[in-house]
This record gives C-alpha cells, sequence and structure tokens, in this order.
C-alpha cells in the first residue's frame, strides 16, 4: 500500500476520525492530494465519511472520514497468539475428556446454525452443494466432485485451513473440523489428507454405501486423532 495512504489509515485509526484539513496539517500535505488518496482508500472501502460537522454558523460542513471494519482488518491483531494460548492452557488444566468435551462442543455450536434435518433430506449432490458454501463462508475455500470412475462416490477438498499454525501442535481442531464435516454430511466421511500433515489440503472421501447411515456422535475423538 501507498506509504501515504497507509499514514491515513494510521491516523484515523489513532484518532478515530478527521477532516481533510486536519489529515493535510499531520501529512504536511495540500488538501487536494489529500482528498485524492481519500478518494482511492474510499474506493477501496477502507474509509468513509462517518459524519458531517459545522464549526461555528458559517463555512462548509467538514466530512469526518472514520475507518471502516474492511480497513481495521490491515492492523496487526494476536488472534492466532490468543487462540493459541488458550488451547494450551485448555489442555493444561482440563483432563483429557473434558478437553475433548469443549471441541465437540465448539463443533456443536458451528453445526447450531444448520438444519440438519432439512440438509439431511437433500439429495446428496445439493447436500454437498450446501456443505460447500457453509464451509466456504467460514473461509475453508472448499469444493466437492465425484470420484473418478466411481459415480457413487465422492471427494470433499478443503484448500485452505482457518486453523493453519494451531492444528499441528493442536490435533483436537482436525477432531472439530471432522466432526463438523460429519455432521453436515450425514456420514462419516474418510479423512484422506490433511494440512495438519503438510499435505495440500484436506481431503474426506464419501462412499456411497455411506450415505443415509447415521453419524456416530459417540464416536471417540482419540479415533479421529489417530486418522489425523
Amino acid at each position: 500500500m501507498h506509504a501515504v495512504r497507509r499514514h491515513i489509515l494510521e491516523i484515523l485509526k489513532e484518532s478515530g476520525g478527521a477532516t481533510v484539513a486536519e489529515l493535510a496539517e499531520r501529512l504536511d500535505m495540500a488538501p487536494v492530494s489529500v482528498r485524492h488518496h481519500l478518494d482511492i482508500l474510499q474506493g477501496d472501502n477502507l474509509i468513509k465519511v462517518g459524519r458531517i460537522e459545522r464549526t461555528g454558523s458559517v463555512g462548509r460542513p467538514q466530512q469526518i472520514y472514520q475507518l471502516t471494519d474492511d480497513a481495521d482488518e490491515l492492523f496487526p491483531n494476536n488472534f492466532a497468539l490468543l487462540a493459541t494460548s488458550m488451547a494450551r492452557q485448555i489442555k493444561q488444566i482440563l483432563p483429557p475428556e473434558q478437553v475433548e468435551a469443549v471441541f465437540h462442543s465448539l463443533a456443536d455450536e458451528m453445526i447450531a446454525e444448520v438444519d440438519v434435518a432439512a440438509l439431511a433430506a437433500l439429495p446428496l449432490a445439493e447436500r454437498l452443494d450446501r456443505v460447500i458454501d457453509f464451509l466456504n463462508e467460514r473461509g475453508y475455500l472448499a469444493r466437492w466432485e465425484p470420484c473418478v470412475g466411481d459415480g457413487d462416490s465422492y471427494m470433499l477438498y478443503k484448500h485452505n485451513c482457518p486453523y493453519a499454525g494451531m492444528a499441528g501442535e493442536h490435533r483436537e481442531l482436525c477432531m472439530m473440523d471432522q466432526m463438523l464435516i460429519d455432521r453436515l454430511v450425514g456420514a462419516h466421511c474418510d479423512r484422506t489428507t490433511s494440512v495438519a500433515n503438510n499435505d495440500r489440503c484436506c481431503t474426506y472421501r464419501i462412499d456411497g454405501e455411506s450415505r443415509g447411515i447415521p453419524v456416530d456422535l459417540t464416536l471417540r475423538p482419540q479415533e479421529i486423532l489417530v486418522a489425523a
């Protein structure tokens, strides 16, 4: 990003909002040049006119520029570090069965957003389309395709791991994802590759013969972790 535009974002982050005149003074630039950069930032949906203020009873109202939610994502955060530390603390403090219960509950919380019964009533291809939409809304970069030479089986691919950097140390996240996929598809899906094992993507095979077989929710997470 252009250094001036980056500086404008930093000023708005620090101040909570600023006018063209205030930005020009902070940047030691002509207002017309500042407006040029503001136009670009607005076009990129990084800033917005948050409000309009008038100083005194005369003169033109002043537009107050503020950051958008998209701009906040450009600033560093410690979410990954915090999540990793919290997972480590949970595993140090709680016994294994309670750790498993925590991650199982996280999978349940995510699946609660879906009408699983309605999903299960759909033809498998349509169901997989819905599953892919659900996963991609959460950053998994997923897709599915029929198995070559076996039209009754399918492969589901997740090309992005939202927990990259954590799953290698905390395989419970792989277990949580496995439970999530199984519940969405409606049958146990055999994971054949895993990003946590340095594979290019996570791959799940869905055999036609397993369709309609209820997912065994009593399957112990340790059994899934072995496959990870």
